[in-house]
């Protein structure tokens, strides 16, 4: 098993590594719409905070060598359901693989963002 960090996505707000590579698969800890470059939740809109937790992922993955589009399964966590369209409007941008995925609403996120996402993906 092999911790994987990159600068290039925020730093873990706790006891946990970004992700983990273990058996030829990344296992990616859930990425919250934090700038890297900053280190703060810049991003108000759920479309806007979607983008940004999707480019941490892409950088978590590329530091294990992989990327979106070796993804298989995602969990997504979304503080209102009445996001659910223009969530998944941006994340059909991203995951154009269409990874099995699961997705609910949750009572909240960490920093009170709006949507949360971890992946499973193969190197």
């Amino acid at each position: 098993m092999n911790k994987v960090h990159t600068n290039n996505a925020p730093e873990a707000i706790g006891p946990y590594s970004q992700a983990v590579v273990a058996n030829g698969m990344v296992f990616t800890s859930g990425q919250i719409a934090i700038n890297p470059a900053s280190g703060a939740v810049e991003a108000e809109t759920i479309e806007e905070q979607t983008h940004q937790v999707c480019k941490n992922l892409s950088a978590v993955l590329n530091a294990a060598g992989s990327s979106l589009e070796k993804v298989v399964k995602t969990v997504c966590f979304l503080q209102n359901m009445e996001d659910f369209a223009a969530f998944n409007a941006v994340y059909a941008e991203y995951f154009t693989g269409k990874p099995a995925r699961s997705c609910v609403a949750v009572k909240q996120l960490p920093k009170n963002v709006l949507v949360e996402i971890d992946t499973i993906a193969e190197i």
